[in-house]
C-alpha cells in the first residue's frame, strides 16, 4: 500500500548480512516481502520463517535446506535432506557450505523471526554466515538483537542494519497509507494520529481499519488514545472489532487460540457457517490475516493481532477458553495434526488426551528427529502427571536419554514400570517401556543388560500384538528393528533375521525411510556372515538410500560405509575400501554406541593390514581393545580383534608381546576359534609348526566353532603352511585346496595377503585344482603388491573427534581468535585451547592452518570458499 524505496534499497545493497531488528508490528515482514517482489528476486531468495514451536536446530535446518532447494541455483546445488533422529545441525551447515561453494550469482537467505531460534541453532547460523560463499547473502528479521557475533562484519562494512526508527512511518507515508485505505483526513488530524502512534505501522493500520466507513473520521480521531504501543494497539483493536459484524467478531475471537485456522475449524469453534469465506475476505482486506497455501484454505493471524485477540477473549469470555481448546484438540487429533492437538489438550487441561496422543506420536517424532518438540510437549504436563502415567513416564525417560542424562532416564523408567504394574496395562504402554529399556541398556554398552532387555522387548511385542492387534505401525517397526540390530551384536543371527526382515518391510510400507535404511544396514551386516557379495550389494543399496535422503554424514550411514569398506578389505581391495572406511570414521564419532566404536577401530586395522601398514594396524587393534575393556561383556567383534592384535604383533616381530596378550586371556577365551588362529600364527613364527597344527586341530575338526566361514579359510591356510614346514606336501596341498574352496565364493583374499605362500600355490598342479583362476589372481596380487608406506602420523582419525572438538574445529577456518570462539560457544578460552590441542594431536597438525587443511582432506570440513 505504501512504497518505501529507501528501505528497499538498503536491503539489496552491498552488505553480506542485513539485520532488520524492530518490535512487533513495525512492518518487518511486509518490508521484506515487498523488497523481494519489487526486485524480482523470487527465484533467488530462500525464505524461512521460524515459528514459536520450530526453534530447534533440526527443524530449522530442514526448513533452510528446503527453501534453498526452491531457488534456481539451489535446486541444482543443494542436496535433499529428510528428517532423521541423528541429524546434526553442525553437519548440515558444513554440507551447505560445500554445496553452495560454486554459487556464481547473488542469492539470498531470508530468515524471519530469528529471535525464536535456540542458542545452538544461532551458533550454527553464525558459522554459516562466516564461512558461506560470498555470493550467499543473509537478511535476518528479528524482534530484538540476538547473539550472532556480527561485530566483525560491522567493522568490515559488510553489515547493514535497519531498526525501529528506520521503520517508523513518516508523516508523508502516513498520509499515503490513509489515502490508499480510502480515508480523507485533514492535515492536523493526520499529524495528531502520526504523533500518537509514533509512526508505528501496526497502529496506523489498525487506525485505518477503525476509521474506515466512519461518518466523521476527523472527529473520531479526537478520541483519546495515547501511551505505549501496546495500549494504542489494544484501543484500536477494540475499535476495529466494534466495527465488524457479529459473525466476523465471533470468528476472530474464538479462533484466536489457534496457530492456524481453516474454514471447517472456524465453523466448529463458532458454531456457524461460512468461515472460509470470512477468512478469505479478511485476507483480501489485509486485515492482519495471511493465507498459508496457494489454495487459500489455511490462514494465520499476525502475531501481534493474535495476541491482542486472545487478550480480548480472556477479558470478555474467560469461561469459554478451555472449551475452545478442547474442541480444537479433538478436531486436530482426528485429522492427524497431533502436535497441535497435544498443545490444545494441554491448554484445556485434558491431560489424558494429551498423554495418549504424545505416546502414540512419540515413535514418529523420534524418527523425525524432533527431540526438541518432544521435550517441549513434555514440559507442558504437570510434574505429578508426568511421573504417574506409564506411557508419559516412558516418553520422559527417552527424552532424558536423548538429552544425555541416563541417570534421569533410569529414574523415569522406574516410575514408568511402577505405573505399568499398578495399572496392569498391556499393548502400547508395555511396548513403549520395553523400547526405552533397550535404549538405556545400549547406552551403557552392557551386553548382559542388552540381552535381557531385548528378550523382554520381544516378549512385550508379542503380548502387545495379542492385547492390541492394531498397535501403531511405527512403534512396531521401531521395536522390530531395535530388536534385530541388538541381536546382531549379540551374534544371535537367526533371531536378528527374524526381526529385521519384517521390520524393514513394514518401514518401507509405512514410508519410514530412515527406519528402513537402519534395518538394511544391519541386514547387510548379517549377510556378511552368509554371502559377502550379497552383503556388498545390500550395503551399497543402503548407502544409496542414505545419499538420496541426505544422511551421508550420519552414524547410520557410517555403518553402511563400514560394511562396504570391510568387505573390500577382506577381498584384498584396500584402495577401493579406503574411501568407504574414511566416510565411516567421519560419521561414527566418539558418542557412537560402544559396539559401533569397537567395530570401526577393529575394521580400520583390517584395512591397514590389507594395505601393508602393520604399525597402523597394531594401533587400531589396540584402540579397539581399549573400547572392548569398557564393555561389561564382549560382543562378537572382541575375539576377532584380539586375534588380529596377536597376529599383527607377530608380523612386527614382537612375539613376546603376543605371548603376553594370549597369557592375559581367560582359558575360555584363549581356547576360542579365533584366538587359536592367532596362537597358530605365533607358533609358526617361532618355528614350531607342530604346535601350530595342535592349535588348529579343534578348529579344523569342527569341535571349536568360528563365527564366519571366512575365518575357516585362514585356519586351513595356516594348516597348509604348517604341514609344508613339517615336510608333508600332500597334506599341505589338501589344506591349501580347502582354503581356496572356502575363499573363492566370497572372494576373500585377505588371508593370502597376510600369509603369502606363492611357492605353495604354484606347486598345485593345474589339473588337480578347481581354483586355477583364483590362484592366478592371488599370485598376480602378490607379484604386484608393494607394502604401502606408513602414514606420517596416525591413520585418519584413529581416535574419533568428540562433539565438543567438532564444534571448535568448525570455527577454525574463520578469523575468530580463541577468546572470540570461546565467546560464541559460551565456554572459557582455556576450554577452547584444550580442545584445539586435542584436535592438533588427533589430526597430526601443529598449526591452525594445518589442522584445517587436514580436516578438509578428511571431509570433516567443507572446502574453503572465501
Amino acid at each position: 500500500m505504501v512504497a518505501r524505496p529507501a528501505l528497499v534499497g538498503r536491503l539489496g545493497g552491498a552488505a553480506r548480512v542485513t539485520v532488520v531488528s524492530a518490535s512487533a508490528g513495525s512492518g518487518k515482514t511486509m518490508l521484506l516481502r515487498s523488497w523481494l517482489s519489487e526486485a524480482g528476486l523470487a527465484e533467488y531468495a530462500a525464505w524461512v520463517s521460524v515459528g514459536r514451536d520450530e526453534r530447534d536446530p533440526q527443524l530449522f535446518w530442514l526448513g533452510v535446506v528446503d527453501a534453498l532447494r526452491r531457488t534456481r541455483a539451489g535446486s541444482a546445488l543443494v542436496g535433499t535432506l529428510t528428517a532423521a533422529p541423528d541429524l546434526d545441525g553442525w553437519t548440515v551447515v558444513e554440507r551447505l557450505i560445500a554445496d553452495l561453494a560454486p554459487l556464481q550469482d547473488r542469492n539470498y537467505l531470508v530468515i524471519d523471526d530469528v529471535h525464536e531460534l535456540d542458542p545452538e541453532a544461532l551458533q550454527q547460523l553464525q558459522l554459516l554466515i562466516m564461512r558461506a560463499s560470498p555470493q550467499l547473502r543473509f537478511v535476518l528479521a528479528t524482534r530484538h538483537d540476538v547473539r550472532l557475533g556480527l561485530h566483525r562484519l560491522r567493522l568490515e562494512g559488510e553489515l547493514a542494519e535497519i531498526r525501529d526508527p528506520d521503520l517508523r512511518f513518516t508523516l508523508a507515508e502516513t498520509e499515503e497509507l490513509f489515502r490508499a485505505a480510502g480515508l480523507v483526513l485533514r492535515g492536523p488530524a493526520v499529524a495528531v494520529l502520526h504523533e500518537r502512534t509514533e509512526g508505528w505501522a501496526a497502529g496506523l493500520r489498525l487506525a485505518a481499519l477503525s476509521l474506515a466507513g466512519h461518518a466523521d473520521p476527523d472527529q473520531r480521531l479526537a478520541a483519546e488514545f495515547s501511551g505505549s504501543e501496546r495500549t494504542v494497539a489494544e484501543y484500536l483493536l477494540a475499535e476495529v472489532l466494534d466495527r465488524q459484524s457479529e459473525q466476523v467478531r465471533e470468528l476472530l475471537l474464538r479462533t484466536s487460540i489457534l496457530e492456524r485456522v481453516n474454514g471447517e475449524l472456524a465453523d466448529l469453534l463458532t458454531g456457524g457457517e461460512g468461515g472460509e469465506r470470512v477468512l478469505q475476505d479478511l485476507e483480501a482486506a489485509n486485515a492482519f490475516v495471511v493465507s498459508l497455501d496457494t489454495s487459500r484454505t489455511w490462514f494465520r493471524y499476525h502475531q501481534l493481532f493474535a495476541d491482542l485477540l486472545r487478550l480480548q477473549l480472556r477479558r470478555t469470555r474467560p469461561g469459554e477458553v478451555v472449551a475452545l481448546h478442547r474442541a480444537a484438540a479433538d478436531w486436530l487429533a482426528g485429522r492427524g495434526m497431533a502436535v497441535e492437538a497435544i498443545r490444545h489438550a494441554q491448554a484445556a487441561r485434558a491431560w489424558g488426551l494429551a498423554a495418549g496422543l504424545l505416546a502414540d506420536q512419540w515413535p514418529g517424532l523420534y524418527l523425525d528427529g524432533k527431540t526438541a518438540v518432544i521435550h517441549g510437549l513434555l514440559a507442558g504436563f504437570p510434574t505429578e502427571y508426568r511421573t504417574a502415567d506409564a506411557e508419559l513416564a516412558a516418553v520422559a525417560a527417552a527424552d532424558e536419554l536423548a538429552g544425555g542424562s541416563p541417570a534421569a532416564a533410569k529414574r523415569y523408567l522406574c516410575l514408568a514400570e511402577r505405573a505399568l504394574a499398578s495399572e496392569g496395562r498391556l499393548g502400547r504402554a508395555q511396548l513403549l517401556v520395553g523400547i526405552v529399556r533397550l535404549l538405556i541398556a545400549r547406552w551403557h554398552g552392557s551386553l548382559a543388560a542388552v540381552t535381557e532387555q531385548a528378550q523382554r522387548l520381544q516378549d512385550a511385542a508379542e503380548a502387545a500384538e495379542t492385547a492390541q492387534p492394531g498397535l501403531g505401525e511405527e512403534l512396531r517397526a521401531l521395536a522390530l528393528i531395535s530388536l534385530g540390530s541388538t541381536e546382531f551384536w549379540m551374534a544371535r543371527f537367526q533371531e536378528a533375521v527374524r526381526h529385521l526382515e519384517p521390520g524393514v518391510a513394514l518401514a518401507r510400507r509405512i514410508g519410514r525411510p530412515y527406519l528402513e535404511f537402519t534395518g538394511l544396514v544391519y541386514q547387510a551386516a548379517l549377510e556378511f556372515f552368509r554371502s559377502v557379495p550379497s552383503a556388498l550389494e545390500h550395503s551399497r543399496q543402503a548407502a544409496e538410500l542414505a545419499e538420496r535422503h541426505g544422511w551421508a554424514e550420519g552414524p547410520a550411514f557410517g555403518l553402511a560405509s563400514m560394511n562396504v569398506g570391510t568387505i573390500l578389505a577382506w577381498q584384498g581391495r584396500p584402495e577401493e575400501g579406503e574411501p568407504w572406511m574414511q566416510q565411516s570414521e567421519r560419521t561414527l564419532r566418539a558418542e557412537t554406541e560402544p559396539a559401533d566404536a569397537l567395530a570401526i577401530r577393529s575394521l580400520r586395522g583390517v584395512l591397514a593390514l590389507a594395505r601393508g601398514r602393520d604399525a597402523d594396524a597394531l594401533a587400531a587393534f589396540q584402540a579397539a581393545d581399549q573400547v572392548a575393556e569398557r564393555l561389561t561383556e564382549p560382543n562378537l567383534m572382541v575375539h576377532g580383534n584380539r586375534s588380529f592384535l596377536v597376529q599383527t604383533l607377530v608380523r612386527l616381530g614382537e612375539t613376546d608381546r603376543a605371548e603376553q596378550v594370549l597369557a592375559g586371556l581367560s582359558d575360555q577365551d584363549r581356547d576360542g576359534g579365533q584366538m587359536r588362529l592367532g596362537l597358530a600364527t605365533l607358533r609358526l613364527a617361532q618355528d614350531d609348526p607342530q604346535a601350530a597344527v595342535a592349535a588348529l586341530a579343534p578348529v579344523l575338526d569342527g569341535s571349536v566353532q568360528l563365527p564366519w566361514p571366512g575365518w575357516l579359510a585362514q585356519a586351513f591356510l595356516l594348516e597348509a603352511i604348517a604341514r609344508a614346514a613339517l615336510g608333508d606336501p600332500r597334506a599341505a596341498g589338501g589344506a591349501l585346496e580347502r582354503a581356496l574352496d572356502l575363499a573363492e565364493p566370497d572372494g576373500v583374499l585377505l588371508w593370502f595377503l597376510l600369509h603369502p605362500v606363492p611357492d605353495l600355490l604354484e606347486s598345485l598342479p593345474g589339473h588337480r585344482t578347481a581354483h586355477a583362476a583364483l590362484i592366478a589372481e592371488i599370485l598376480g596380487l602378490l607379484a604386484g603388491r608393494q607394502p604401502a608406506p606408513s602414514t606420517a602420523g596416525p591413520w585418519p582419525l584413529a581416535e574419533p573427534l568428540s562433539r565438543s572438538e567438532l564444534r571448535v574445529l568448525r570455527y577454525l577456518p574463520t578469523n575468530l581468535t580463541t577468546p572470540e570462539i570461546a565467546g560464541q560457544l559460551n565456554v572459557s578460552p582455556n576450554t577452547v585451547k584444550v580442545h584445539v590441542r586435542h584436535l592438533y594431536a588427533k589430526l597430526g597438525a601443529h598449526r591452525r592452518a594445518e589442522a584445517v587443511a587436514r580436516a578438509r582432506d578428511l571431509g570433516l570440513l567443507a572446502p574453503g570458499t572465501r
